[in-house]
């Protein structure tokens, strides 16, 4: 190893500054002082960047941009339009990076669910609502589940939306644009936005096929309990052009009588057309055994005595249903009189022998 000489050129050595000389220097040594005239080489407070809370092109860190749309998440069951994310703080991009990395999943060209799971029932509605826009509200049928109607099972998820906004198609849902204005009918605080019960019951029996089957749905609203027959009456007169107008409401002063099935308005109708009294319905009596029974349709004859026809759907074919149907005919008749049984078919089928075979027992005419 060889030794090399060290040089050290005096002319490139700097003299240390003096003390004295140093302490005057200091508070001007950055040239510039703030607007309140300390020296701007002070430490500074940690700005939003080293905090945390910024990256580095100055923008909101992923975590701040999250807590940004906690509440709007939980609200919305965790599905969220793409304009309510912008509003946030979300860019395109970044929506676009959590979707390409699978975090979050696009479920139609505005509506993104914040998660890769499947959908449940819940946000499957939100979906409904969100894509449609503003002033949407689910309707028919689906507002009818949500409150509880059973053995009516929308095929689809029925949503409400102004005619003007046309939402692109979506798999499994129907949109329904509408002229009316319909902004009265929603629900002030369900969620996502519906509308009342009643006017959706009578939009979706507007949509059946047959009067039949929208009055069958009405029907089953209000022995469901999910509506009253003299609300459905006030909220079907709000409805301008609502198709099968007349009959529905026709059968809902039958219902409000006391007519708890299609079959028990057809009953009534059919006594109008035949001239025959209508029966009293639903009273409740006391059987041998002091159980209280409902009848479905009952007449006082002239000779002081009452007369009962029951009434029996398919599900009274089934051999449970059957034998409990015998155990209370025999309480009916020990504790009320004579009792007349028929089916719901014969009463649509073959309605002309039924009022026969009633007029014959002694049912009174229509005064």
């Amino acid at each position: 190893m060889t030794n090399q000489a060290i040089v050290v050129r005096r002319d490139r050595v700097q003299p240390l500054p003096d003390s004295s000389d140093s302490e005057q220097r200091a508070p001007h040594a950055s040239g510039r002082t703030n607007l309140d005239g300390t020296d701007s080489s002070e430490p500074e407070p940690l700005g939003p960047r080293a905090s945390g809370l910024t990256n580095r092109g100055g923008g909101a860190t992923r975590e701040t941009r999250l807590l940004a749309i906690r509440d709007l998440s939980e609200r919305q069951a965790r599905v969220v339009r793409r304009d309510q994310l912008r509003a946030r703080g979300w860019t395109r991009h970044q929506v676009a990076h959590e979707i390409n990395y699978g975090r979050w999943h696009e479920l139609s060209t505005e509506v993104v669910a914040l998660q890769n799971a499947p959908l449940t029932y819940a946000q499957q509605l939100w979906l409904g609502v969100l894509h449609a826009g503003a002033g949407a509200a689910l309707s028919h049928c689906t507002t009818l589940k949500c409150n509880g109607l059973e053995r009516w099972e929308p095929e689809l998820f029925d949503v409400l939306c102004p005619k003007s906004q046309a939402p692109d198609p979506l798999e499994g849902f129907f949109f329904h644009e509408s002229r009316r204005d319909y902004t009265p009918w929603v629900h002030p605080i369900r969620s996502p936005s519906q509308l009342r019960v009643e006017h959706a019951c009578l939009l979706a029996a507007e949509r059946k096929p047959s009067v039949r089957a929208g009055i069958g749905i009405v029907a089953a609203c209000v022995q469901q309990g999910l509506a009253r027959s003299d609300r459905l009456f006030d909220a079907s007169l709000t409805i301008s052009k609502l198709r099968h107008g007349r009959q529905i409401r026709l059968s809902l002063l039958d219902i409000a009588g006391g007519a708890h099935s299609f079959a028990e308005i057809d009953l009534g109708r059919l006594c109008r057309v035949f001239g025959l009294q209508p029966p009293t319905r639903q009273v409740f009596r006391y059987d041998a055994h002091g159980r209280r029974r409902y009848l479905d349709c009952s007449w006082d004859l002239v000779d002081g005595t009452r007369v009962v026809l029951e009434i029996d759907g398919a599900f009274h074919l089934e051999v449970e249903t059957w034998s409990a149907d015998m155990v209370r005919e025999r309480g009916v008749v020990i504790g009320v009189g004579r009792v007349l049984r028929c089916s719901t078919f014969e009463i649509r089928d073959d309605g002309d022998t039924i009022m026969r075979d009633l007029a014959a027992i002694g049912v009174p005419r229509q005064r």
